[in-house]
């Protein structure tokens, strides 16, 4: 295994990752929210956008996981091989693109988007997917890693409360390639939880670096625990 994989093994991947309209989406903003994360101990950062990705890769000296969302079609994370090899020559040592069996906007099929990749670049690709299958057959494409991205995100999966971490286990069961556990990865509990079921590394973002959600989450505490004060009167 590549001296890159192991600097994951174990760890912590933050993503740096703001949606269209809010105040932060704006590359130097998470170029330092990048460079926080890695101040805290990140081994290594995901985040999105061409701009975003230039401006990290230069800034912070971990392995960086980089994807290009567009669109509104089902396949929205890095759809095509020219979104990919855009995210590859931003420097960006993993290439994260969408590993379900979903029909991408440029026709070509995952195992040969992975196969210009590996030939054209020298990033490392990671499949997101959403199930157990998607998983196997992604590996089975050449994806040099595995995440649990997308479960729960589409039409035909259910979406766990937290991590599904029944898939990662199942996924590590399945696959010789390392399983990355994304999604819905609130706490450092549910992070230790997904280690503990054979993740090779965790991803956490919204939880690290959604201020939005975040406060949202404190707020709904505050006024649920007013209100049954107030009913307690």
């Amino acid at each position: 295994m590549s001296d890159l994989m192991e600097r994951l093994r174990g760890r912590l991947v933050v993503s740096c990752q703001a949606y269209p309209g809010e105040p932060m989406r704006d590359p130097r903003t998470m170029t330092q929210i990048a460079q926080a994360a890695v101040a805290g101990g990140a081994a290594a950062i995901r985040a999105q956008g061409i701009e975003d990705l230039a401006s990290i890769v230069a800034a912070v000296d971990v392995p960086v996981i980089g994807l290009w969302k567009d669109g509104d079609a089902t396949v929205y994370i890095t759809p095509t091989l020219d979104h990919a090899l855009a995210v590859a020559a931003t420097g960006s040592h993993i290439v994260a693109i969408d590993g379900t069996g979903q029909e991408r906007p440029d026709g070509r099929s995952l195992a040969q988007t992975i196969e210009a990749l590996h030939e054209r670049t020298t990033a490392l690709v990671m499949a997101d997917c959403s199930t157990l299958e998607e998983g196997r057959a992604a590996a089975d494409c050449g994806a040099d890693l595995v995440g649990t991205t997308l479960a729960g995100y589409t039409s035909y999966t259910h979406r766990t409360p937290g991590p599904d971490i029944e898939l990662v286990r199942t996924l590590v069961d399945a696959v010789e390639v390392p399983v990355i556990c994304e999604g819905r990865v609130h706490s450092p509990a549910q992070a230790a939880q997904a280690i503990e079921a054979g993740a090779f590394a965790v991803v956490v973002g919204t939880a690290i670096t959604h201020p939005q959600t975040i406060t949202g989450w404190f707020d709904h505490a505050v006024r649920d625990a007013a209100e049954s004060v107030v009913c307690g009167e």
